[in-house]
């Protein structure tokens, strides 16, 4: 018995550039798999997708590879973090107190 197929979306952007991808899929696909079989690479050199972190709707999902995709459902690959935001919060609020104090 052939197992029916779903559509899902694969979504990848840069600050410049973004992408889409929807695609059918067999029933029991993976995350992981359905980043591979868009080919969403193709368009964004350099991006390493089995070592990307991913997600669904915008909730990370520790492990794409064993994810099963449901039907409607948007795989999102997230770009690695430039600054740790907790650092960045530390060393805004240190420059705002600099600066607020008297001379």
């Amino acid at each position: 018995m052939v197992e029916p197929g779903i559509t899902v979306e694969v979504a990848y952007a840069l600050p410049d550039k973004q992408r889409i991808v929807r695609i059918a899929v067999p029933a029991g696909t993976t995350m992981l798999e359905a980043v591979q079989l868009s080919r969403i690479a193709e368009y964004f050199p350099g991006l390493d997708v089995d070592n990307s972190p991913m997600g669904i709707f915008g909730k990370a999902v520790a492990a794409p590879a064993q994810r099963v995709l449901a039907e409607g459902e948007r795989v999102e690959i997230y770009r690695p973090l430039i600054a740790d935001p907790k650092e960045v919060r530390k060393q805004r609020a240190a420059k705002a107190k600099e600066m607020s104090k008297p001379d």
